[in-house]
Parts: structure tokens; sequence; C-alpha cells
């Protein structure tokens, strides 16, 4: 079975980390859910990496990996605004921005009958900062002592992912021959 090899094994098990790291931080175990994140990110790295080096890139792969990362991410924010350790407006920001290219790639495989909507700087940099601004909450839920850099990375993020969302817009609208 080409499909189910390391890459995508790995990439199954930072979704099936999930439910376990919504657990941890429901039950404010955030040394768990700490280490649970960790695992996952490493997931992330090496999924990827590995499927580079061995050359084992699948469509299954291609799908999954942005899929378990936008779980992952999204998952983690609506926990995180509800539990008052990141502001609502923030998680609406970000799950828009979803929607928005989610939307967007739709919209351009019925008009322009492409499914290709590459990755940005922009994107690659927002998404770098949500899941910085994660890791950075569960420390210093976990060392209280860590210098406060919250709000700081707090707006950062809100308005990189609002550029980055802008720029998908311009682009699936010059893509789109609009």
């Amino acid at each position: 079975m080409e499909s189910l090899n390391l890459p995508n094994t790995l990439t199954i098990a930072r979704i099936v980390l999930i439910p376990l790291f919504v657990t941890s931080i429901i039950y404010r175990r955030y040394d768990i859910a700490l280490y649970l994140f960790a695992v996952a990110a490493l997931t992330d790295t090496f999924d990827g990496l590995i499927a580079r080096l061995r050359n084992q890139k699948t469509a299954l792969g291609k799908f999954l990996d942005p899929l378990a990362d936008k779980f992952l991410l999204v998952t983690s924010f609506i926990l995180f605004s509800v539990y008052h350790l990141v502001p609502k407006w923030l998680t609406i920001v970000i799950i828009s921005r979803d929607v928005i290219v989610v939307t967007g790639w739709i919209v351009i495989y019925i008009v322009a009958d492409t499914s290709k909507v590459d990755t940005t700087i922009f994107g690659k940099t927002a998404i770098a900062l949500q899941l910085l601004l994660l890791w950075y909450v569960l420390l210093v839920l976990n060392f209280p002592a860590i210098p406060d850099i919250r709000d700081l990375l707090i707006w950062v993020t809100a308005i990189l992912t609002i550029i980055s969302g802008l720029h998908y817009i311009y682009r699936g609208l010059k893509q789109a021959g609009a």
C-alpha cells in the first residue's frame, strides 16, 4: 500500500493527537498539552522532510498534510479563545482567512478550471506565526517567568494573517481573470 508510507503515517498520527491535545487543555494539563503540541510540530516537520528525502510524496499526503495543519490550528485557536488564552477576535480573523482561501480555491476551480493554488510566503509566514503564538501560550502556561510578549505576538499574527488573506484574494482574482 503505497500511500500508507512513513510520512503519511506521521501525518495521520498528528491528526490522532488532536483529541488528546484538546483533552489535555480541557483538564488543564498544560504540561501534556505542550508535549503533544511539540510532538505534533515534530511530525509536521518530519513527514515533509522524509517524503522529500525518500521520494515518498503521495496524493494522499498532499491532501492530508495541510488538512492536519488546519485541524490542529483551528482546533487550537477555538479552544484557546474559549479558555481566554487568545482573544476571540483573533480566532475569528484566522478562521475567516481560511474560509476565504478555501472559498476562493473553489471559485477558481469552477471559473478557471484549475485546482492549482500555490502557497505564498505571506501564507506560510502567517501559519508559522500562528503556530509560534500557540507554542508561546503553552510555554507561558508551563513556565510563567517567560517574558510577556503575548500581545505583540497576537498583533503581528493578526496583521500577517490579514495580509496573507488579502494577498490570496488578489492572486485568486488575478488567476480567475477578474
